[in-house]
């Protein structure tokens, strides 16, 4: 059996999750919603990081107008100007000021007034390109939130990590590196995955 690259893989899935329809694209978003606002955690937390879609991900804006409506804090990921490899949160609200990163991606103009340090966050919901059966996810290769998230993995300290995904970006096994960090929850359409994560 040909085992596939991550390469490979990420290839083929952001080609499948870009060519969804618009239609299943809004439902996949409207699924995801559903299940966000029912999930314990989201309904406990106070400060809430995520993405806005890129790239044919899931579309973030619905669950984050919800978050508005509902006096959850909204914080997206800033690439880090000065550290390579890390991410900043910054607050991100209807007059942010949006600027576009090195990759092509929104993100809130820098302003350290609304930075929010890692560790304050309740929950961080995760991109990921593809995830596997055990909760092993890959991202676009960067690293960022491997790196990120290695605290929580190590120690339990630090947001609570939730993948977002549409369905079709699931397979069987993904080639894993030692410094992936495997997530506990993953969330598409149509399924709420949990997993054992070792640690």
């Amino acid at each position: 059996m040909l085992i596939k690259s991550a390469q490979q893989i990420r290839k083929e899935i952001r080609q499948l999750r870009n060519n969804l329809p618009l239609s299943t694209q809004a439902r996949d978003a409207q699924q995801v919603l559903l299940q966000l606002i029912r999930h314990p955690k989201v309904q406990q937390a106070k400060k809430i990081a995520l993405s806005l879609n890129f790239d044919g991900e899931i579309n973030t804006l619905p669950f984050i107008k919800w978050c508005w409506e509902n006096s959850k804090q909204v914080y997206l990921p800033v690439v880090h100007p000065f550290s390579k490899g890390h991410l900043l949160f910054l607050h991100y609200s209807k007059d942010t000021e949006m600027l576009k990163n090195q990759y092509g991606i929104a993100e809130p103009k820098l302003d350290q007034r609304f930075i929010c340090p890692v560790k304050q966050l309740d929950l961080i919901f995760t991109p990921l390109v593809a995830f596997d059966k055990q909760g092993n996810r890959i991202g676009m290769g960067g690293g960022y939130y491997d790196r990120m998230l290695a605290p929580w993995f190590i120690e339990q300290s630090g947001p609570y990590p939730i993948g977002l995904a549409h369905d079709c970006q699931q397979v069987e096994h993904l080639p894993i590196e030692p410094w992936d960090v495997p997530l506990p929850e993953i969330i598409t359409p149509s399924k709420h995955y949990t997993f054992t994560t070792k640690n």
